[in-house]
């Protein structure tokens, strides 16, 4: 029937380099079958804000060989244009991880809901701090009563 919902993060560091520490935990969502990366970029700014874009498979990082092992190369779903914005917003002497993955939990689910005779219409993303916000601000309010 198809991919399942794709969301792109950008996983941000202080330091200029990627070193692999997130691999362990990204090794276990692709193993239990939460997720599947399906292109992996990792970006770097300078001091001077000068920025470096590099596909997995030309960046020599250490701890990089395990990332390129858990990627499966669908080309086309996030475009150059919007590495670039994404990179833009990066803060010098930083660099990024920018994964493209789909959430292959949510496959069976949307499998059953078409057997059914129903239709999954569309998947909406809320970013936990956003959440934490709101739920901050409901509190805030429920306080005032």
């Amino acid at each position: 029937m198809g991919l399942g919902p794709i969301e792109v993060v950008v996983i941000g560091f202080g330091q200029d380099r990627f070193d692999g520490s997130i691999l362990p935990e990204l090794q276990r969502l692709v193993d239990s079958g939460t997720i599947r990366i399906v292109d992996a970029v990792l970006a770097r700014k300078d001091a001077d804000g000068a920025a470096t874009v590099l596909e997995i498979d030309d960046a020599t990082d250490d701890g990089l060989d395990a990332l390129r092992a858990l990627v499966s190369e669908i080309d086309g779903l996030i475009s150059d244009d919007d590495v670039d914005e994404l990179v833009e917003e990066l803060a010098p002497g930083s660099a990024a991880a920018i994964l493209c993955f789909e959430h292959t939990w949510v496959v069976p689910l949307r499998d059953a809901i078409s057997a059914a005779g129903g239709q999954l219409l569309d998947t909406m993303r809320i970013p936990g701090p956003v959440a934490d916000d709101v739920l901050a601000a409901v509190a805030a309010l429920d306080n005032q009563d």
